[in-house]
């Protein structure tokens, strides 16, 4: 499907709608007439046979107890396959009611109160949380920022688990919020350092639909023909690609036998609560369905973010635009522009944007803004325009 078509058919005004991203602006940003571009979902229609699946649901008006029909498994199963090349087996799946739940679980069930866990900031704020929320001490490895382009720090990066002792590291691959979908020799490296040093690998995979060029998501199972899976706890979700998020139904794989029976041991203690019926209709729908509208999909955010780039390099030069490998969001410097202090009120009150700030991901970030491309062309014109408008010559 070309960007026309799925614009046409599937673009949508939210506003009004219990929508968190639009209505809630007054709440989060103490201002609701401001233009939504912060948190990831999407002014987006979800496919004609996902609403097909759940009407048939809704019209038969029972919404009792359920559980993961084999259907669900086979259509996950054949996706991870086809798109990503990892054979997934069932018996390794279990599921939550989201990712950042997950991230939540894990930390709780495969670590100690006090126990070091790891990130590569800037990254995903859930992630600090999961740890600080926990009692955890969390430990931060900053990626390497060359001219808009980050990369890994694999000597700081180990020396902070030597030195920290660390037990977890949570990795966000495809990487939010600087779009990098590591390659290969990268996922390799740093996978090989954790197990050198007996670290578990929790790897938030929600992103690995929305990847752009020849960049190629990786499962972390199977980096390396499969190396370093016994040691690796993956989450991901039909969410972010299919705009499901508020039917709450993410994914986990276990390979480790050991693994999933602790895991499964935790979860018994904090969630006795089954499947989610439209959850999980929606995403089984969504899988099997869904590669067309998800064609169409990507050539709308690679259209919106070639606007933003051509824009801001024509009219703001001194822009730093992170290279958008993976994910629907585009991370901007402007430091070069507006002091780290003035970003807020240069963006809200100035530009009239609702968005993520960098300090949000990391401490380091203090100056950058991350800019939501899953949406209408007209909304990423007018954030785009207002910017480069408003910004100091």
């Amino acid at each position: 499907m070309n960007k026309e078509e799925f614009l046409e058919r599937y673009a949508i005004e939210r506003k009004g709608t219990n929508s968190l991203k639009w209505d809630k602006l007054e709440e989060r940003f103490g201002d609701a007439d401001l233009l939504a571009a912060w948190v990831a979902d999407m002014e987006f229609k979800v496919p004609e046979q996902v609403v097909e699946a759940i009407m048939e649901k809704v019209n038969h008006g029972v919404f009792g107890y359920t559980y993961v029909p084999d259907s669900y498994y086979e259509a996950f199963i054949n996706w991870e396959r086809e798109r990503h090349g990892y054979e997934v087996q069932s018996e390794w799946m279990r599921f939550s009611t989201g990712v950042v739940t997950a991230l939540y679980w894990f930390v709780n069930a495969f670590t100690k109160p006090q126990d070091a866990v790891i990130i590569l900031s800037p990254v995903y704020y859930p992630f600090a949380n999961a740890v600080k929320d926990t009692r955890r001490t969390l430990v931060s490895s900053e990626l390497i920022n060359t001219a808009g382009t980050y990369t890994i720090d694999f000597e700081d990066f180990e020396k902070q688990i030597i030195d920290n002792d660390v037990k977890m590291f949570i990795h966000c691959t495809p990487h939010n919020p600087v779009g990098r979908v590591w390659t290969a020799e990268e996922a390799e490296k740093l996978l090989g350092i954790c197990d050198k040093h007996d670290v578990l690998i929790v790897s938030d995979e929600i992103h690995h639909d929305m990847t752009f060029g020849n960049h190629t998501h990786i499962p972390s199972a199977i980096v390396a023909d499969g190396k370093f899976s016994e040691r690796v706890v993956t989450v991901t979700a039909a969410s972010k690609t299919f705009n499901l998020a508020g039917l709450l139904t993410s994914q986990i794989i276990i390979e480790n036998e050991a693994l999933r029976e602790q895991f499964d041991q935790f979860v018994k203690s904090v969630n006795q609560t089954e499947v989610n019926l439209l959850g999980m209709t929606a995403s089984e729908a969504a899988f099997r369905h869904g590669a067309d509208w998800l064609d169409g999909l990507r050539a709308v955010v690679k259209s919106n973010e070639r606007y933003a780039v051509e824009q801001f390099t024509e009219h703001a030069p001194k822009l730093v635009i992170t290279p958008l490998e993976g994910t629907y969001l585009l991370w901007i410097d402007l430091r070069a522009y507006i002091q780290p202090e003035g970003v807020k009120e240069f963006i809200q009150d100035t530009c009239r944007l609702a968005i993520d700030y960098g300090e949000w991901f990391g401490e380091n970030s203090k100056g950058f803004i991350r800019l939501n491309l899953g949406t209408e062309p007209r909304h990423i014109k007018q954030a785009v325009d207002s910017i480069i408008e408003h910004l100091p010559q």
